[in-house]
């Protein structure tokens, strides 16, 4: 008896030192190289404790995972956003909206919009003078909205989300509202993963997500509105084998909560080699991200795409040689060459997971896709992968977690050591990925042995 407690024990034991050091980590320092070291540390914990989760007996598992679920998602909540002011634009947005006005037509600084202006978003001459974390306005003050002079970039799922947590939160709220509202979210993404592991896999890969330092950090007290579209990506992937039309809807949902669920499409049409069939999927998603978009284009005088063609040029996607992206393409290309080269590679991917893919396993393929885009683009925000952690616990293989924590070491790293940091971690993620691939390709342990760390995902993955 004894024997069999002491595997729940230490993983609750472990999950107990990951909350505790998570707690410490966002009510600690300013972020800078401590911060980073504590993430490391919190990423160790967790490797830990889902180390520790093979042995747990079957019966103990889902409690023991929603409970953690629930202890790591709440540290999220313990202070203001520390790394990003994203959810600061989402408060404006919902704002804007709740007044009548389409968010695409004016940008926060724009003086027509002055009166919806408070002292939390739009700090008194004390906050500009001191804090480092606001943005200046041409009128001389300053506010907590990054990029206040150009129009929002989000598509319209994410703007609807913006507008129901205005409506359904008190008004002095503030951060805690979106905060608030990402916990359930991330919840809700765990309790759905749960569910389709039941059915068609281990549960404990849930915990890839459930108990990931990420999910707290990036989806609950950063409020990224990326855990929505995680949310409709996981939900997508999981009916789209049985139910195309669904499965578009909300794959488009998803396209439509954060745009970069879109390299999902190869993974929900795996197999799908007839055209009639593919389309199936492929017209519900369109039309699903149409349908969203136009309410906004009728009520809007500004172009609903708003900055992300200046957002594009600002990251450097459009020319490598001005930042961090591309950079283990310009390890062997010219800086030139970079952006051709990620649509020839990408291209090639999409189309093998497409006609080779498992239609039984659409989040196989769409793992290998997305895994595969971001190794290529080396984007510099952690929370972008987001979708990686899920796509990760859906299904199984565990070295692909190094693509999001690359994305954490570019993101906290960059501005203390440069671009570099994104290569070494972009690189050190692809060799991540190489050693798991070559790892899945010996034999198979025979049934007397243990198991590979930490779950072999199932064969055709």
């Amino acid at each position: 008896m004894i024997a069999r407690a002491r595997p729940l024990v230490v993983t609750a034991l472990l999950l107990t030192a990951l909350t505790a050091a998570l707690v410490l980590l966002l009510r600690g320092d300013t972020p800078g190289a401590r911060f980073l070291a504590g993430y490391a540390g919190c990423w160790a914990l967790f490797a830990a404790a889902a180390v520790a989760l093979r042995r747990v007996p079957a019966r103990a598992v889902v409690p023991l995972v929603l409970a953690g679920a629930v202890a790591v998602t709440a540290t999220g909540l313990v202070a203001a956003p520390r790394t990003s002011t994203d959810s600061y634009r989402y408060a404006w947005d919902g704002r804007v909206q709740a007044a009548g006005i389409s968010p695409y037509d004016h940008a926060p600084a724009d003086p027509a919009l002055a009166e919806l202006r408070d002292s939390w978003l739009f700090p008194g001459p004390a906050v500009c003078a001191h804090d480092l974390d606001v943005s200046p306005l041409p009128d001389g003050g300053c506010t907590r909205i990054n990029r206040p002079t150009v129009h929002t970039i989000y598509p319209p799922a994410a703007e609807g989300w913006f507008f129901l947590v205005h409506v359904l939160s008190p008004a002095d709220a503030r951060h805690k509202a979106f905060q608030s509202g990402a916990a359930v979210l991330s919840l809700a993404v765990t309790g759905l993963l749960v569910v389709v592991l039941r059915r068609r896999g281990d549960p404990r890969r849930a915990a890839l997500w459930a108990w990931c330092p990420a999910v707290p950090v990036e989806a609950v007290d950063n409020a990224h509105v990326d855990v929505l579209a995680v949310l409709f990506s996981v939900a997508a992937l999981a009916v789209v084998a049985r139910r195309r039309a669904a499965g578009g809807v909300l794959l488009g949902l998803a396209v439509a909560a954060k745009l970069l669920p879109v390299v999902l499409l190869p993974g929900a049409l795996s197999g799908l080699r007839r055209p009639r069939t593919a389309l199936t999927v492929l017209v519900p998603t369109v039309v699903t991200v149409l349908l969203l978009y136009l309410p906004y284009v009728l009520l809007s005088d500004a172009s609903v795409l708003g900055y992300l063609g200046g957002y594009a040029r600002e990251e450097g996607y459009d020319d490598a040689s001005t930042g961090g992206r591309y950079a283990l393409l310009r390890l062997v290309l010219p800086d030139a060459w970079a952006p051709p080269a990620l649509v020839l590679a990408l291209a090639a991917v999409a189309v093998a997971v497409w006609w080779y893919g498992d239609p039984e396993r659409p989040w196989s393929g769409a793992l290998v896709t997305t895994g595969s885009a971001f190794l290529l683009l080396t984007p510099g925000y952690s929370w972008y992968a987001l979708l990686v952690v899920a796509l990760v616990a859906l299904d199984g293989r565990w070295e692909w977690l190094g693509v999001a924590l690359a994305g954490a070491v570019a993101y906290l790293a960059g501005p203390l050591v440069g671009y570099g940091s994104a290569t070494v971690a972009y690189g050190a993620a692809a060799a991540a990925v190489g050693v798991g691939a070559a790892l899945r390709r010996r034999p198979a342990a025979a049934p007397s042995s243990p198991r590979p760390w930490p779950w072999r995902a199932p064969s055709g993955s």
